[in-house]
């Protein structure tokens, strides 16, 4: 499952570069932050090299003949390896990683608030999003939803809204919690206990919500489950439907009739049965998906 869950709202290329982004993220939460950028651009240094340069050599053509050569010599020896390596060092490239975690950062620090990092999740609301999102997961790799059976484009939209929904509330769930358990573990008098007690409940009844939620999700795919099952059964018994004249004409020959004819109805009364079968099962997973609607 992912390891960054984004806001959908975000835009595509942002979003995959945040999902990316856990290794640093990890950094960020631990205190580190990257290099500040040199202050003044590549280009400018060499401008300003460029004219301390022509200016130390004005200077010293300013000067007598005999402290002219040895000013020269003085360009030479110190001047021009100092010029070659400001200039070396300006066009050496940035460090690839270090650019890469230079824009992961900035893209994080831009996007705060619409990203959740799983690892920062408690155990129990860590355990409720990896329900939430193999449910979703077993929805949008189904068969019936990549044939359009279950209204494949609203499970696009509705499905990663409902996820971000989810994990956003069990981030802010489980900051609180903390914060909370961290407060009472230092030892109540009994006036704060009596206000610590409701607080702790409101907690509770925040996590049974969202279990709804989640639970809502489960009862869609084991809608969409049984949608599946039908989907394959179904197409199964159409290709051997397509193949029923050649077992007729199989049994016809060899004299078998009185065996398989009646093992052939049956097969065309179950493609009958299977057919509507899915129709009811796909009209069951769309009833649950209404449930997950706003």
């Amino acid at each position: 499952m992912a390891d960054v869950v984004v806001d959908p709202e975000v835009p595509p290329d942002d979003a995959q570069l945040l999902r990316d982004s856990r290794q640093v993220l990890i950094k960020m939460r631990q205190g580190w932050t990257p290099q500040p950028r040199p202050s003044v651009s590549n280009a400018h240094r060499r401008m300003m090299v460029a004219f301390a340069g022509a200016a130390f050599f004005g200077l010293l053509m300013g000067f007598g003949s005999p402290a002219r050569g040895l000013g020269l010599l003085m360009m030479v020896l110190f001047g021009i390896p100092l010029v070659i390596v400001l200039f070396v060092r300006n066009d050496m490239p940035e460090d690839d990683e270090d650019a890469y975690e230079r824009e992961v950062y900035d893209q994080l620090r831009w996007y705060e608030g619409r990203y959740v990092l799983t690892d920062d999740l408690d155990e129990s609301s860590a355990r409720l999003l990896t329900r939430a999102q193999r449910a979703i997961a077993a929805v949008t790799g189904s068969r019936v939803n990549a044939e359009g059976l279950l209204d494949d484009v609203r499970n696009g939209v509705m499905l990663p809204a409902q996820e971000w929904e989810i994990a956003r509330l069990l981030a802010k769930l489980s900051a609180l919690r903390a914060k909370h358990r961290e407060t009472v573990s230092q030892g109540l008098t009994p006036e704060v206990e009596a206000v610590a007690r409701p607080l702790a409940r409101a907690l509770d009844n925040s996590e049974e919500a969202v279990l709804g939620r989640v639970e809502a999700l489960e009862r869609y795919a084991a809608n969409v489950a049984d949608a599946e099952r039908a989907y394959v059964a179904h197409h199964q018994i159409e290709e051997l439907r397509s193949r029923m004249h050649q077992y007729e004409e199989l049994v016809a020959e060899t004299g078998a009739d009185g065996f398989v004819v009646p093992e052939l109805e049956r097969l065309a009364a179950d493609a009958d049965r299977l057919e509507q079968a899915l129709r009811r099962s796909v009209s069951s997973a769309q009833e649950a998906f209404r449930h997950l609607e706003p």
